[in-house]
């Protein structure tokens, strides 16, 4: 889908659910992350990540769409259009508009990188992601000397 053809769309969507028409400019926006769209308060264009699309299909696409003009239409009529107001609240349930995207991004996955320590006299573990230096600390339990067992990456 192109751009040309996205502005057809929110123009058709804004008609068909709210009744009004958007009449300002909307464009795929490759560098959102963690959101499906936004609406811009300077100019009122609206913009939409292209993952929404490709990771969830038009379903997803037409909720994030009809979410944004919630925003868009509130805020040309002078209404409450954040996500703490009410007016938007209402809005999005008169229109069937989610709330949240679903997530787009896989957040950081790696594992942590886990040190594990032992106490040479009593054999209590400890686990942690910061490297230690083994000289300098003993024991919180019995003052004993740790050692370092493995390392993993």
């Amino acid at each position: 889908m192109e751009d040309k053809e996205l502005q057809k769309l929110i123009e058709e969507i804004s008609l068909d659910v709210f009744g009004k028409p958007f009449l300002h400019i909307s464009h795929f926006n490759s560098r959102l992350r963690t959101t499906g769209g936004r609406y811009m308060l300077s100019d009122h264009s609206i913009e939409i990540n292209p993952l929404v699309l490709q990771k969830h299909g038009t379903e997803e696409l037409v909720g994030v769409i009809k979410h944004e003009l919630c925003h868009y239409h509130l805020h040309i009529e002078g209404k409450g259009y954040r996500h703490r107001d009410n007016d938007f609240r209402e809005l999005l349930k008169q229109t069937a508009s989610p709330r949240f995207c679903k997530a787009l991004s896989e957040r950081n996955q790696q594992p942590a990188l886990l040190h594990l320590y032992k106490c040479v006299s009593c054999a209590l573990e400890y686990k942690r992601k910061r490297r230690m230096d083994v000289r300098k600390y003993r024991c919180g339990k019995c003052a004993g000397a740790i050692k370092e067992i493995q390392s993993e990456v």
